[in-house]
């Protein structure tokens, strides 16, 4: 997976230049290393050389001899040209090692003297390859390497593969790549030993392709580009490669809504096929590589009259596929399309944009084809652009809307109202929501080059303030000269107030300014008659009176939900109804905490709102993992992590909360990774808020971990940062019974109760009833360590009680593990069960893993003794293990559920076991076994 370069992870022991192929590369290594062969297959460019070049390099420095090929297609046709490349360097190495008819032969092959051929010497060349293998092998291991086995002439194939098939157990290895446009790679592994693996490349993702763009130095590029490199390479590195040397080396960017400039390159490899066609049916294909979504039925209605027999021309050429279920046009590879354009002469390509204008049935589309049919200023066509951006921000397209608005702008006159820039600023917004945070940002400092009117540039200091996201400290100049450009206007400072209450939660750490600068934003905003900025303000300021556990935070969020509402604030990730979330889960309503946030992540998802989605999908993770569903809380997490990465959207509160899923439900060595890389980027963005967040999750996961003290250097942190930011509510972090758990484990039982008291205080005043519970449970390990066992063993048992009820599943599996861990410091039967059931449940299995542990580590509890008469267990002498097991429990008089728990087995299992014994003993019921014991014939 791919992430920006401000979350670089470890390049895990692999070469910088396999990027995205991590898995491949591992599989490849690992059957190498095991002795055996590999063939990488996939379409040109797609990376099999890369690969095959570094497998090459770390797994030849094992091998004694390396033996290497590699053939281009204009020197196919020379007989044995790919033997001598293998064996040229080191026939006189070998030569007196062959038998003499074989030597001759291979000599001969390898020379051209003599003329040998494969009809001729046929036997005695087979032979001569592999004795020579042999004789190499006998040295030491030899791998061979060759590359592009499509194009290696047919003699040097069919001796190699003669070879291969005999090599048995000699130690050769073959890693061989060659180009397939599809799965047929079968006839080529007749060249390598039986069992070798074949390793299918499939195209780069999105995030992959943006890694290998950044690693080759293409750092420039914006994340709407990387995304059309993506879509028109088909995932393909070498095309993805080209294209961005192109985009990075042409001056003009390319217009938004147009299709990518290709490189004369690129265009020669994949229209070489392209002189083959009518010069209409050019036209037709130019036509359809201009459309969204190409039909016969849309290339009929803008003109194209002989679309059908111009495709077949097309696609028996292999440039177009037909889709095998449905009308749509489907160009063999999305670069064809792109290549096509980028080679048409403009008005060609205009006069294809016009006739699509018209044939077209979607608004948006017709909009779009006018604007690249229309040169110059144009009111009308601006007008109608800017409707159909409006059109696509209301179907949830934020990405379209702002293609869209920024063509509204290039074609809409200087002294229009709106003004150009006016409609810019609306598409720089659009391009937020879509999490184009880049292309927002160059827009908005573009507009601020010119822009005179107060307004515009308030607006586009605001964009470049949100654009940096929680790194403010980047954007400080800005408040100034925002300030400045805003005047006494109330609407406008109620812009900056609020981005100025963000500042001060994030950089300054002070609850009581922002609380300060959010409450003066609403009342500017309500002066100014904003109620959309009004009710964003109160949200705000209700989150951070939530965050600071004061008392007016249920007053101030029930004001921001007063009417008259905007739709807009509903949703926003900073609304009233993520401000309602926060309060409902950190008072313990988890099932109304996630209805509402399901809700609002339905809703963004349909409007498109790719920020609201990355919070809200963290939203819901956190419920799942309060709830105890670890599993779907780890899915839900990764997925935000990918999304936030992909789109330079939350990417540490996203990182934070993968981090406790991990710990909980995954890896925790990922966990640990995850979280120290959160407070890094927070330490660098100078974020103090989500600093105190990811010392957070780095003391869950070393708790998890078994480094109590690394815990509780992390937890000490955090909590200094709390009370320096003044935030009092112990639900917001919930690290205080972590703490207090890690300093029992380092002895430091006073300071544990210390926190737990302190933390009871404001929990109590808030009602934090789960946060009383994990105190509760902390306190109990305290009492332990005092000697206090019979108070501590009652508090576990009410704690583990209280949190089943309020629903917090994997906090009420710690209370029944900590319980089963005390039981076990007394004489006296005890169990792991439960806290292994409860663990399984939550799929929490980190803490599966400590349960399992602790069991195995218990001291052996002394066997009851058994009243068995002499004799009777020996009758169980001819039993599998198991049986034994379950056969003697039933002579104690055990129950098949009682079985079941006690062997970590299913209660099916014992049954399915008992009737193995039945029938091993000759006998019919449970009755018989007793009778065994008792030493009676059943």
């Amino acid at each position: 997976m791919t992430v920006p370069r401000d979350f670089q992870e470890p390049a895990r022991g692999r070469p910088d230049l396999v990027i995205g192929r991590d898995e491949l590369f591992g599989q490849a290594r690992e059957q190498l290393t095991r002795g055996g062969s590999v063939l990488l297959h996939g379409p040109a460019g797609i990376g099999k050389s890369t690969v095959l070049r570094a497998l090459a390099a770390e797994c030849g420095e094992a091998a004694h001899t390396v033996l290497r090929c590699s053939a281009t297609e204009s020197e196919s046709h020379l007989p044995f040209l790919a033997l001598a490349d293998l064996f040229g360097l080191v026939l006189d190495d070998i030569s007196d090692k062959l038998p003499a008819a074989q030597r001759t032969a291979l000599e001969s092959a390898l020379t051209g003297r003599g003329e040998s051929t494969l009809q001729r010497d046929g036997l005695a060349l087979r032979l001569a390859v592999l004795s020579a293998l042999r004789a190499l092998a006998a040295e030491g291991p030899v791998l061979v390497v060759a590359d592009d086995v499509q194009w290696l002439d047919p003699a040097s194939l069919e001796l190699l593969g003669f070879a291969a098939r005999r090599l048995g157990d000699i130690p050769v290895r073959m890693l061989c790549a060659v180009r397939t446009d599809g799965p047929e790679y079968d006839r080529h592994l007749r060249v390598l030993p039986p069992d070798s693996l074949a390793v299918r490349f499939n195209p780069l993702t999105r995030a992959q392709t943006a890694a290998l763009l950044d690693h080759r130095g293409y750092t420039g590029l914006q994340r709407s580009t990387v995304r059309d490199i993506h879509r028109t390479s088909g995932g393909n590195p070498f095309y993805a490669l080209e294209l961005g040397r192109a985009l990075t080396e042409n001056p003009t960017p390319s217009r938004p809504g147009e299709p990518l400039p290709v490189p004369t390159s690129l265009r020669a490899l994949v229209l070489s096929r392209l002189e083959m066609l009518s010069e209409e049916a050019r036209r037709t294909l130019l036509v359809a590589s201009a459309g969204a979504r190409p039909t016969p039925a849309l290339l009929h209605a803008a003109g194209r009259g002989d679309a059908e027999a111009e495709m077949a021309q097309a696609a028996a050429l292999g440039l177009l596929a037909t889709e095998a279920e449905g009308p749509a046009v489907r160009f063999a590879h999305p670069l064809i399309s792109a290549a096509l354009y980028a080679e048409a002469p403009a008005q060609d390509r205009r006069d294809a944009h016009r006739a699509l204008s018209t044939a077209a049935s979607d608004p948006i589309e017709r909009a779009r084809h006018l604007a690249l049919a229309t040169t110059g200023a144009d009111p009308e066509v601006a007008a109608r652009l800017a409707e159909a951006a409006a059109l696509a921000r209301d179907r949830g397209a934020p990405s379209m809307a702002a293609s869209l608005g920024l063509l509204s702008a290039r074609h809409t006159p200087a002294d229009s109202v709106p003004a150009p820039d006016v409609r810019r600023l609306a598409a720089a917004e659009d391009a937020i929501t879509a999490g184009e945070l880049d292309l927002a940002r160059d827009i908005a400092r573009d507009v601020l080059t010119r822009a005179t009117v107060p307004a515009d540039r308030v607006r586009a200091w605001i964009i470049v303030i949100d654009t940096a996201g929680h790194a403010m400290t980047e954007v400080d100049a800005v408040f100034p000269q925002a300030l400045a450009d805003a005047g006494d206007d109330p609407g406008l400072l109620a812009l900056i107030r609020y981005q100025l209450a963000w500042r001060a939660l994030l950089v300054e750490g002070d609850f009581d300014e922002a609380r300060g600068e959010a409450a003066r934003s609403a009342a500017l905003a309500a002066q100014g008659g904003d109620r959309y900025n009004e009710l964003m303000a109160l949200s705000f300021q209700a989150q951070i009176e939530t965050l600071m556990g004061h008392p007016d935070a249920p007053a101030t969020i029930k004001q921001a939900l007063k009417e008259p509402q905007d739709p807009r604030v509903a949703i926003h990730h900073n609304g009233a109804g993520y401000s309602r979330f926060r309060w409902l889960i950190m008072s313990d309503q988890l099932s109304e905490a996630r209805a509402t946030v399901t809700a609002l992540l339905r809703e963004v998802r349909r409007r498109g709102s790719v920020e609201s989605e990355v919070h809200f999908l963290r939203g819901v993770a956190e419920t799942e993992l309060r709830s105890g569903h670890c599993g779907r809380a780890l899915d839900l997490a990764r997925e935000s992590l990918l999304m936030a990465r992909d789109t330079g959207i939350g990417e540490v509160a996203s990182a934070v909360l993968a981090s406790l899923a991990e710990a909980s439900g995954g890896n925790v060595e990922r966990a640990l990774e995850l979280a120290r890389e959160a407070v890094d980027h927070a330490e660098e963005n100078g974020d103090q808020m989500y600093e105190s967040r990811g010392l957070t999750a780095l003391g869950y996961a070393q708790l998890v971990a078994g480094d109590a003290q690394g815990a509780v250097h992390s937890l000490r942190r955090v909590r200094e940062l709390e009370h320096g930011l003044g935030i009092t509510d112990p639900a917001r972090g919930r690290w205080q019974g972590d703490l207090a758990e890690a300093l029992v484990r380092i002895g430091e039982t006073g300071e544990a109760q210390d926190v737990i008291d302190v933390t009871r205080v404001n929990a109590l005043r808030l009602g934090r009833e789960s946060v009383l519970a994990v105190l509760d449970r902390a306190e109990a390990l305290v009492r332990a360590a005092r000697g206090e066992h019979d108070a501590a063993v009652a508090q576990l048992t009410s704690v583990q009680d209280r949190l089943a009820k309020l629903g917090h599943g994997l906090e009420e599996a710690r209370a029944a593990f900590a319980l089963a861990q005390l039981r076990t410091r007394r004489p006296g039967p005890t169990s792991y069960d439960e806290a292994a059931r409860l663990f399984r449940r939550c799929r929490a299995l980190p803490w599966l893993r400590q349960v399992e542990a602790a069991a195995l580590a218990r001291p052996a509890e002394p066997e009851p003794a058994p009243v068995v008469a002499p004799g009777g267990l020996d009758s169980l002498e001819g039993l599998a293990s198991m049986e034994r097991q379950v056969a003697a429990l039933v002579m104690e008089g055990a129950t098949n559920r009682e079985i079941a728990a006690r062997l970590f087995i299913s209660v099916k299992t014992v049954e399915a076991t008992l009737t193995r014994v039945y029938r091993k003993l000759g006998i019919r019921s449970r009755v018989d076994i007793v009778r065994l014991a008792a030493g009676r014939r059943p």
